[in-house]
C-alpha cells in the first residue's frame, strides 16, 4: 500500500466575522481599544479527519461555503487550523486562487521568477524552463506586459504553467482552471493526466462533477464544514448528483 502523503487529523477552522459597521480606521481602533467590537464566530471546518495516499487523485466537492477552499489553503500551508494537525510528506505545488503569488505591477517575465521563487524553484531552474513556461501558457506575445492588464484566464494559464513545469509530489488545484478557455482546460487536463501516470498525488476542487468523475479516484464531500461522505468517485458522485 502506498504511503500517506497528506494526513489531516481533527482539523477545525474558525473565523471571526464582524457584525457591525465601522466607517473609519479611527472608529475601528477606538472600538477595538475599548473592547466594543462585535464579532460572530464562524466555523468553516468542523473536526475534519482523513488521509490521502501517494498517487491518489482526490476530488473535494460540495456547495459554495462548504469549506473546500479553506481546507485547500490549510493543506497548502496558507492558513493554520484553529485546532487539529495536518502532516505533509512531499513537495506541494498549490493553485488555489487566481493571482496568488503574483505582483500585478510586474511583467509576466518578472512574475515567472517571483512566483517560481515562492514555489521554491531556483533561478537556474527558471532560466532553463523559462521558454517552456511561456509556450505552455501561450503568452509569448505578452511577456513584458504588466499582469494588471491580464485577464483572469491569462493569470490562470501563467500560474498553472509555472506550478506544473516540474512535477511536484502533490498538486493542489482549486477552481482556477474554470476561468480559462475550453481548449486550455483540455491542455491542463492532459498535463494532469501525465502527472497521474507518473504517480503525482493530486487534490482537486471543482464544481464540474464531470471533471471530478474523469480524473479522481476518491471523493471527499463537504457540507457546512463537515465531511458528509468519503469514498470511491463513482459511489459519491452518483449520490451527490441526485440531491
Amino acid at each position: 500500500m502506498n504511503k500517506i502523503v497528506v494526513d489531516i487529523k481533527d482539523v477545525s477552522m474558525h473565523f471571526n466575522l464582524m457584525i457591525e459597521r465601522v466607517d473609519s480606521i479611527k472608529e475601528y481602533i477606538f472600538k477595538f481599544l475599548r473592547g466594543n467590537l462585535l464579532f460572530n464566530d464562524f466555523q468553516a471546518l468542523k473536526n475534519i479527519s482523513f488521509s490521502i495516499r501517494e498517487g491518489e487523485i482526490v476530488g473535494l466537492i460540495g456547495l459554495n461555503g462548504a469549506g473546500k477552499s479553506t481546507l485547500l489553503k490549510i493543506i497548502s500551508g496558507v492558513l493554520k487550523p484553529t485546532t487539529g494537525n495536518i502532516y505533509i510528506n512531499g513537495t506541494i505545488a498549490p493553485l488555489i486562487e487566481v493571482g496568488a503569488g503574483f505582483d500585478p505591477d510586474l511583467t509576466a517575465r518578472e512574475n515567472i521568477y517571483l512566483n517560481g521563487a515562492i514555489l521554491g524553484y531556483t533561478k537556474e531552474l527558471l532560466d532553463e524552463k523559462f521558454n517552456e513556461i511561456l509556450e505552455f501558457a501561450e503568452l509569448q506575445d505578452f511577456i513584458d506586459v504588466p499582469l494588471k492588464n491580464f485577464s483572469s484566464g491569462m493569470y490562470a494559464r501563467l500560474g498553472f504553467s509555472i506550478a506544473t513545469v516540474i512535477q511536484p509530489d502533490i498538486l493542489i488545484v482549486d477552481e482556477t482552471l474554470s476561468v480559462g478557455d475550453y481548449k486550455f482546460q483540455e491542455k491542463c487536463e492532459k498535463r494532469i493526466q501525465n502527472m497521474i501516470e507518473n504517480g503525482v498525488t493530486i487534490i482537486i476542487v471543482s464544481h464540474s462533477i464531470e471533471m471530478i468523475k474523469r480524473l479522481c479516484t476518491k471523493v471527499v464531500w463537504l457540507e457546512e464544514g463537515n465531511i458528509r461522505a468519503i469514498g470511491k468517485t463513482k459511489d459519491i458522485c452518483s449520490i451527490y448528483e441526485i440531491l
